[in-house]
């Protein structure tokens, strides 16, 4: 007689023979079901939506879940992947279906970043996680610490990590045509949405569709205004992180890698205001400023001079440089970034597209073999090589922004967004009424990267990391 353990084992392997059918059964052209990656989206709609696609068209991942607190935002992607289970809960989503789940995309408002990531790396998911990677300084050690820890393939969203610009930039640096740089210029044109504006009294009705309470999430509790949602939460502190935040990441990116950059070691800011009358000064610190300057310094490398990277953005940019040809566009017109030397210059725009030279004559002069390899399909590969490292496991194939490298570059732009925040006059004259006389003063915070801390102002540690509201945590 067959014992009851022995038919279930039986069963077992019957069933399995059905479900995990061999590749040359299918024929050429299809794919083994145990061969898909399956893939579990929390943000559905957005920048979520276009996510969910691109890795469902590596031909390589399934989609086999959906999560999102806005049913209008996530209509798309629903219909796309009709076969795709659907929650509006990300919590009571891994909670069900962990063991069938591979690996997660979190494509949320940033806020909600780390603590989304974080449950999924525990249970052992692989994560790819929209940039910035997180909302503060804290949340980002966090999660760099825990890929490890959980041995887990991650990457962040900032596909020009795997564009071929990057890579040509990088050999012209390492032939040495730039010698040695020591200053970098970043601008952006953004915010293209409201900042340093105040928060609207106007109480609004929350959409049926939105869950509220679940987009605030880890952020304080808020009555609903009009228009925050799907966009506008980018200029408040409380969600977003900016035009820095924003942006950083596609632009500080190509000087991080290109000069091996890692923590600053201090930060100066200034920030522009708008003026609401012929008298007063529009100055709300719970929105982003209009503008801002932000210089970092990084320590030279290998005996090199230290770095100064400027970045602005709400319409400032740096001087033209004199290499340039007058009717030669500047980086890609709203975004670039421009490379100093002590023998030669050169220059990009956003995910370190159109690398050029200066001058840009340079270009057909110099031919610099090609040393680095290329991830196929560039900036879009950035998708299917995570998918790819995903199959392959921890550690067996390598990705262009796993957050060994995504974790101290958002780290570092966050930097600058702590200095641009030290401009709280308000908290900072309850300790020392004369150490900041306005706000958009330019000071300068000495960092310890290692630390995690500001060393000369302890008022600004504040933001390296946030307290979440009660029934949520890290």
């Amino acid at each position: 007689m067959t014992s009851r353990r022995k038919f279930i084992k039986q069963a077992g392997v019957a069933a399995a023979a059905f479900t995990i059918v061999p590749r040359f059964v299918l024929g050429k052209g299809y794919r083994a079901p145990s061969d898909m990656l399956y893939v579990a989206g929390i943000g559905a709609g957005g920048k979520g939506e276009s996510d969910i696609a691109s890795f469902a068209k590596s031909g390589k991942a399934e989609i086999a879940f959906l999560c999102d607190v806005d049913d209008r935002r996530a209509a798309t992607s629903v219909k796309n992947f009709p076969k795709a289970k659907y929650y509006k809960d990300y919590r009571t989503m891994l909670e069900k279906e962990h063991k069938n789940i591979d690996a997660v995309s979190v494509s949320t408002p940033d806020h909600n970043h780390a603590v989304q990531a974080m449950a999924a790396m525990q249970l052992g998911k692989h994560v790819y996680v929209q940039k910035p990677l997180t909302h503060d300084i804290f949340e980002a050690r966090a999660l760099t610490e825990a890929a490890k820890k959980y041995k887990v393939v991650t990457q962040m969203g900032n596909q020009g990590a795997s564009g071929d610009g990057v890579r040509q930039l990088m050999e012209w640096f390492n032939a040495g045509l730039l010698g040695d740089v020591h200053t970098v210029y970043v601008w952006t044109n953004r915010p293209v949405w409201p900042q340093g504006i105040e928060w609207s009294s106007a109480k609004a009705e929350i959409p049926k569709e939105l869950d509220w309470d679940l987009w605030l999430g880890t952020a304080p509790f808020k009555d609903y205004v009009e228009k925050i949602v799907p966009f506008n939460w980018r200029g408040w502190w409380d969600y977003g992180t900016g035009a820095l935040g924003d942006m950083g990441c596609h632009l500080i990116e190509p000087p991080f890698r290109v000069l091996g950059l890692n923590y600053p070691t201090d930060v100066t800011a200034s920030v522009g205001s708008v003026y609401v009358d012929e008298f007063k000064r529009g100055y709300f610190p719970d929105s982003c400023p209009p503008s801002s300057y932000v210089i970092l310094t990084f320590p030279g490398q290998n005996g090199k001079s230290p770095v100064k990277m400027h970045w602005m953005d709400g319409g400032i940019q740096p001087e033209r440089p004199e290499e340039l040809g007058p009717n030669e566009r500047m980086g890609d017109g709203g975004n670039g970034v421009i490379f100093v030397g002590t023998k030669g210059k050169m220059m990009c725009g956003t995910y370190g597209a159109a690398p050029s030279l200066l001058p840009t004559t340079k270009n057909k002069e110099v031919t610099i073999p090609q040393s680095i390899k290329r991830v196929p399909g560039g900036a879009e590969g950035h998708y299917g090589q995570w998918v790819e490292a995903c199959q392959a496991g921890y550690g067996k194939m390598e990705v262009s922004s796993p957050f060994e490298i995504a974790g101290p570059l958002t780290e570092t732009i966050l930097m600058g967004n702590l200095a641009i925040r030290s401009h709280d006059i308000r908290k900072a004259r309850q300790n020392n009424p004369n150490q900041f006389d306005y706000p958009g003063r330019n000071i300068k915070l000495l960092w310890d990267g290692a630390n995690m801390k500001i060393t000369n102002f302890d008022e600004a540690n504040q933001f390296v990391k946030r307290e979440y509201r009660a029934g949520w945590k890290l």
